[in-house]
């Protein structure tokens, strides 16, 4: 009577299981290993709540194998090696196991390397869950014994699904409104283990009246945002931001970042990526760009938040409305290519400075033109080294400021052409 709904409900067969069509559906993963009675290596990659722990269960049970659950947060080597041991007394009786590692991106190189010379003699099946990219926290000798499985947070719809479920399970209505039912799926954002302990919590508490949805939003607390600094969730966001705003789909970056907010993300960061995109992706197309970036980044340090929040929405209206251009981008790449293939030539000896008699014999500074001082301030003098010749690295789009830049440099390309000919 003590366990809590969640686990009294936990679905025995991969069949019970809501959600995850994508591994657990007709040629899904999981579904082929199931329906060859043959299990794999696998690790179950997803957010919390997701199911990872009941689809292992689900398989051990699907094939009679013990189920041996670990959690890497506590256990260590020497836990391993128990596990592995035993394992191996069980299949001197002729039963296998599954060992279940839970967090499984917390163990060490070494932790992790324990495990593969019992991998490669088959000892044990073992399902790794993890809530991190297994790419980044699982070593590659890991990973190449093992399939990946995605799992996804719930649909509101699945969601819906449970709590009929967890209603017939335990026999009383939930005291809700048929809209804040909806509500209720909503606020656990894909997370069934929290969705289960909010409808335990509803099913034993004595209300006199059915709640509505905004009475639901006082009596539970919503489930927080998934919020990770430094993991996959934290560069997801910051990359929804960035693409939605080169795509100048302002409506969907201020989404992307009132979710970077709401999650408790540092702001600090958002206003860096924020001005770098303005120099990286509008650059000389709105020279402006940069400098609203450096003043709502300095007017939120000034004036914190909430207050300040008003100036990152501003600044993240005028990125995504202004045009667009990397120019500057591709200049900078092409001059810096240039400067590493040419090496170490001298500047022409004309725009030399000469400073000493010997230089000024020697050349330099001879036939300088001071260009203010010429007709039309140009003097169509060259600057590059004398055996390099001509290149061309930036080329302005025919948009926002650069349309205007376009002009100058064309302008300037029309004298040098005429100063050339005479």
């Amino acid at each position: 009577m003590t366990r809590p709904l969640a686990d009294l409900m936990r679905p025995g067969t991969i069949d019970d299981i809501v959600g995850q069509t994508t591994l657990l559906g007709e040629n899904g993963l999981v579904r082929r290993m199931i329906d060859g009675q043959k299990l794999s290596n696998l690790i179950l990659w997803g957010p919390p709540g997701c199911g990872k722990t009941t689809i292992a269960r689900a398989l051990a049970n699907s094939v009679d194998m013990d189920f041996v659950p670990m959690s890497a947060v506590f256990s260590g080597t020497s836990d391993i090696k128990k596990a592995m041991d035993a394992a191996r007394m069980n299949r001197d009786i002729g039963r296998n196991t599954l060992l279940f590692i839970d967090e499984i991106h917390r163990f060490n190189k070494t932790q992790q390397d324990t495990l593969l010379p019992y991998l490669e003699d088959g000892t044990v099946v073992f399902i790794g869950a993890t809530t991190e990219n297994p790419s980044f926290n699982l070593n590659n000798a890991l990973l190449s014994r093992c399939h990946i499985g995605v799992l996804t947070s719930l649909s509101t719809e699945d969601l819906l699904t449970l709590i009929a479920r967890a209603e017939e399970f335990t026999g009383k209505k939930l005291p809700l409104e048929t809209s804040a039912r909806t509500h209720l799926a909503q606020m656990a954002d894909g997370d069934a283990r929290f969705l289960l302990n909010t409808v335990e919590y509803l099913t034993n508490a004595k209300f006199k009246q059915p709640l509505t949805s905004e009475d639901l939003d006082s009596v539970i607390q919503k489930r927080a945002p998934l919020s990770d600094r430094h993991g996959d969730e934290h560069y997801n966001l910051i990359s929804a931001v960035h693409k939605s705003l080169r795509a100048s789909d302002t409506d969907a970056a201020l989404y992307w970042t009132a979710r970077m907010m709401t999650s408790g993300q540092d702001p600090m960061y958002l206003f860096r990526r924020l001005a770098r995109f303005a120099m990286e992706d509008i650059g000389l197309a709105d020279p402006n760009a940069m400098q609203v970036a450096l003043s709502a980044w300095q007017l939120y340090e000034r004036i914190g938040s909430p207050e300040g929040d008003l100036a990152l929405t501003e600044l993240v209206i005028y990125l995504g409305t202004a045009p667009k251009s990397i120019g500057n981008y591709k200049a900078q790449k092409a001059a810096y290519a240039a400067a590493r293939a040419t090496g170490s030539l001298m500047p022409p000896k004309n725009i030399l400075n000469a400073p000493t008699k010997m230089m000024k014999q020697m050349g330099y500074n001879d036939g300088y033109i001071y260009d203010p001082d010429t007709p039309n301030s140009f003097s169509g003098q060259n600057c590059f080294p004398e055996s390099m010749g001509r290149e061309r690295y930036y080329i302005p789009v025919e948009r926002g400021f650069e349309r205007e830049i376009k002009k100058r440099l064309e302008y300037w390309d029309k004298l040098r052409h005429e100063l050339n000919q005479e």
